[in-house]
């Protein structure tokens, strides 16, 4: 599967994530450098507090080097909810590429992770075409 394909499939699993009026609904897979996912996971799906990128990293394994990681919106990097934010989250481990649908509007927060990544030296790339996807499991939101 390309970038696109991987992309459609975390926006699949944001409408798996349970409503929330304080969160957006999230979905969020990794892949590895081979082409083969690793992990995947979506808001809330373990915990209240959870965000999707969050699950995944979770369920990844421990090596990540030069994996992608997938996620319907652009990776927080601001949280009330918990100590780290998924920019740090995602920073603190191998990956090198992060592909997002959405980015973040600031109905929470305003602190987007894409410009933290790329100073970090990851790759970001947005597919914005994707994003009507990603809004409807949010509608409620917006």
């Amino acid at each position: 599967m390309d970038d696109r394909a991987w992309l459609a499939l975390a926006t699949e699993l944001a409408a798996l994530a349970p409503p929330s009026r304080t969160a957006f609904s999230v979905g969020a897979v990794i892949v590895g450098p081979d082409g083969v996912e690793l992990s995947r996971g979506y808001s809330r799906e373990d915990d209240p507090h959870d965000h999707a990128e969050e699950v995944a990293l979770r369920r990844a394994p421990a090596d990540l080097r030069d994996a992608t990681i997938y996620t319907s919106l652009e990776p927080c990097a601001k949280r009330a909810s918990r100590p780290r934010t998924c920019t740090d989250l995602i920073l603190a481990t191998g990956i090198t590429k992060v592909v997002y649908a959405w980015r973040e509007p600031p109905r929470f927060v305003d602190h987007p992770g894409t410009e933290r990544l790329e100073a970090a030296g990851l790759t970001v790339v947005q597919i914005p075409d994707l994003a009507e996807a990603a809004k409807k499991p949010n509608a409620h939101l917006l």
